[in-house]
């Protein structure tokens, strides 16, 4: 009698065989003929399905090609009326600039980790009179294989969940001007093929271009991970021997910061001397990174999917995971109706830590121990090291003369799997810093001056800040925080920050294994006659004014963007409906005393909380929390009428309290970016931690003066 089949659950049968069909045909041979057994762990997706890229690249007869243009109305025609343009009909200056992730991917959007379900709701952050340009499905449905835009592709968060609802879309390349550094890697690391307008026009008249010309500006190990169709597939073939990477040569040379750090953590050769140069491609070693719960559940499937449910990482105290993103998010309205999926992600991150062994900072009764990039400088980024992490404000850890900085899931996943990280080695910008800062003025005010006068022209662009001279040393070291975390809205690779006695003495009183010497001789310093690429340019402190980054206007083709800078003493009567102090840039321990400082005034000229104005203020960490309550700063703001957040994200990313509702609601906030939506419909400016609470005051946007409020 014949077997019951299918049999309600499904085994494999002991001394059955499974028959991989890969594209090594001589590898089938081996297991039909010489016994060979393969599992799915030592495979890649890649070697399954068709190869992407093929050695040349054309047009695909019937796909087509979407032009993001600054007439978001011809996008619209472009999506839903069918009109088809060319590379030839446009200019450059038509196309949008400064297309940030947050209008790719919406933080709602990211609450679906697997990439199909993402590509749903592909650029769903692009409003038009208050409402989406992409409706659900718009890219995915449109047949576009190409998609076009202009300068500064990218900008904003590390999210992967930005080119993968274009790559889960059908996209397979993408266009534009330039390309935001993290995001550029992201598109390397799944494999996706970027170029320019000329290279367009030269496909739209039905040219076939090799492959090697959108690979030949790029590193050679960045080159190899296009080919190999991403960086978990190249990893692969390097592990199994398929690829032989080349030997950096690099010669003695002065060294910048960055590139002394890179130096110290090239793989091999621990006893001689090591020179890197901009451009140069490396392996190197990390000495950890972190994860949060908006990325963890991607990292978990990836490797999963990669490697086999049963993957282990080798050094798993190397790495951590935090709960800090999602802690207020369905108390937002807008964000209730996703709590299954939120949870989904929380309890995916725990899988994962359980799962893995990597050190655990989740929230403890419903209270985070912290933003990420603060808790780890707080405990574990010391002098001199390498920190990658799934955020793009990691470069945080800059300030305590560390080299960090963000990465994508997919990298990430490499990086705690296979333990080391592939660099290009970047370019680096100087800013020296002389005199001291206006009692007015902190150091958000130096990195939106910044962001105005030298970001906003690329100078900026994927090149190292490094932060140095004299004047750096007026600074604390929580201020030098604010400048090395708001260096990725320049779109650089990453802020540092040169070491001194403050460094020394901050870490003293938080590294109680450390002592002084072992601090100092950690030390990374520039060579006096280190180039570089991006010039040195002397800032001012003296001549630094309050400013703020308005909101642009997005409906006319003007983004909103942290380089829109202009002065509080030039903005005119601008009122305002919410402030908002807090998250990684703004809820360290200094912005609490500028922000009793101010209350403290207010309440002493009679003032509470303006009456149309809700103020918040959150912590940066529970180390925080803890020190505002011991100064009496927490009374302090509660008798002026301000509400206080525990620690962790929130408005910041639109997921939590002090969201605008409205689209005539203005914020001015402390935060580091005024992205279109992120946090709420209104319009939100950007401002120092002293500007925001003065605000809070008089109801519309002020600068501090010690008589502020006696005028």
């Amino acid at each position: 009698m014949r077997a019951n089949w299918p049999p309600q659950k499904v085994a494999l049968t002991p001394g059955k065989r499974v028959l991989f069909l890969t594209k090594d045909l001589d590898l089938i041979k081996r297991q039909l003929y010489d016994g060979l057994d393969l599992k799915m762990e030592d495979l890649g997706v890649v070697n399954l399905s068709e190869q992407w890229p093929p050695e040349n690249i054309s047009l695909t007869p019937g796909k087509r090609i979407l032009f993001l243009t600054k007439d978001l109305d011809l996008i619209r025609k472009q999506l839903y009326e069918g009109i088809d343009l060319k590379m030839s009909d446009l200019t450059v200056e038509d196309l949008l600039d400064d297309i940030n992730t947050d209008v790719m991917t919406p933080a709602w959007v990211c609450f679906d980790h697997e990439p199909s379900e993402i590509a749903e709701n592909a650029y769903a952050g692009l409003l038009h009179g208050g409402q989406r340009v992409f409706e659900p499905r718009a890219l995915k449905d449109g047949g576009f294989e190409v998609i076009v835009s202009g300068h500064r592709k990218g900008t904003g968060s590390s999210r992967e969940t930005a080119p993968q609802c274009e790559r889960w879309s059908g996209i397979r390349i993408v266009i534009a001007e330039s390309f935001a550094p993290i995001h550029e890697r992201n598109n390397l690391n799944l494999g996706q093929l970027m170029g320019d307008h000329l290279m367009l026009e030269r496909l739209q008249n039905g040219e076939s271009i090799p492959l090697s010309e959108f690979t030949s500006g790029y590193d050679p190990i960045s080159k190899l991970i296009l080919e190999s169709g991403g960086i978990l597939p190249f990893a692969k073939r390097l592990k199994s021997g398929g690829i032989i990477l080349p030997e950096n040569v690099c010669g003695s040379r002065p060294m910048n910061m960055i590139e002394k750090m890179i130096a110290s953590k090239l793989l091999g050769g621990e006893d001689e001397p090591k020179f890197v140069k901009p451009g140069d491609a490396v392996l190197a070693q990390v000495d950890g990174g972190y994860s949060h719960e908006f990325t963890t559940a991607q990292v978990h499937t990836f490797l999963s999917e990669e490697y086999g449910d049963g993957y282990s990482l080798p050094n798993p105290n190397k790495f951590a995971v935090f709960e800090d993103h999602l802690l207020y998010a369905t108390g937002v309205a807008r964000f209730s109706r996703f709590e299954s999926k939120i949870q989904t992600l929380r309890d995916m991150q725990v899988d994962f830590q359980k799962h893995t062994g990597v050190r655990d900072y989740s929230a403890v009764g419903g209270i985070s121990p912290g933003i990420c990039h603060q808790v780890a400088r707080e405990e574990f980024i010391d002098v001199g090291d390498f920190i990658q992490a799934t955020d793009s404000h990691t470069c945080m850890g800059g300030a305590s003369n560390a080299l960090s900085y963000g990465v994508g899931s997919t990298e990430y996943a490499n990086l705690v799997y296979n333990q080391f990280s592939f660099v290009s080695v970047p370019e680096s910008i100087r800013f020296e810093l002389v005199g001291e800062l206006h009692p007015g003025c902190t150091a958000k005010d130096i990195i939106l001056h910044i962001l105005w006068k030298y970001a906003a022209n690329s100078e900026t662009l994927d090149r190292s800040m490094e932060f140095g001279g004299p004047g750096l040393a007026s600074l604390s070291m929580d201020e030098r925080a604010t400048l090395c975390n708001m260096a990725t809205e320049c779109s650089a690779k990453t802020g540092i920050c040169e070491a001194d006695d403050r460094t020394v003495e901050w870490l003293l009183d938080r590294r109680h294994d450390l002592t002084e010497e072992q601090i100092r001789s950690s030390f990374v310093l520039p060579d006096e006659e280190a180039h570089y690429d991006g010039g040195t340019h002397e800032i001012n402190l003296l001549e630094i004014r309050p400013m703020v980054a308005h909101p642009g206007n997005p409906d006319e083709g003007v983004p909103s963007d942290p380089t829109n800078g202009a002065y509080v003493d030039e903005l005119g009567d601008v009122r305002i409906d919410i402030a908002y102090a807090g998250s990684c840039t703004a809820g360290k321990d200094d912005d609490f005393s500028f922000y009793a400082m101010v209350c403290e005034a207010a309440l002493k000229a009679g003032l509470k909380v303006a009456e149309d104005v809700e103020c918040y203020i959150q912590f940066g960490s529970k180390s925080v929390k803890e020190l505002s309550e011991q100064k009496g700063w927490t009374k302090i703001f509660e008798e002026a009428g301000v509400h206080l957040i525990d620690p962790g994200c929130g408005a910041c990313i639109g997921a939590g309290p002090g969201v605008s509702e409205d689209s005539e609601q203005v914020t001015v906030s402390a935060i580091n970016r005024n992205f279109q939506g992120r946090s709420g419909p209104g319009k939100l400016y950007l401002a120092s931690p002293l500007t925001v609470m003065t605000s809070a005051f008089t109801g519309r946007i002020t600068a501090w003066e010690p008589d502020v409020f006696s005028q």
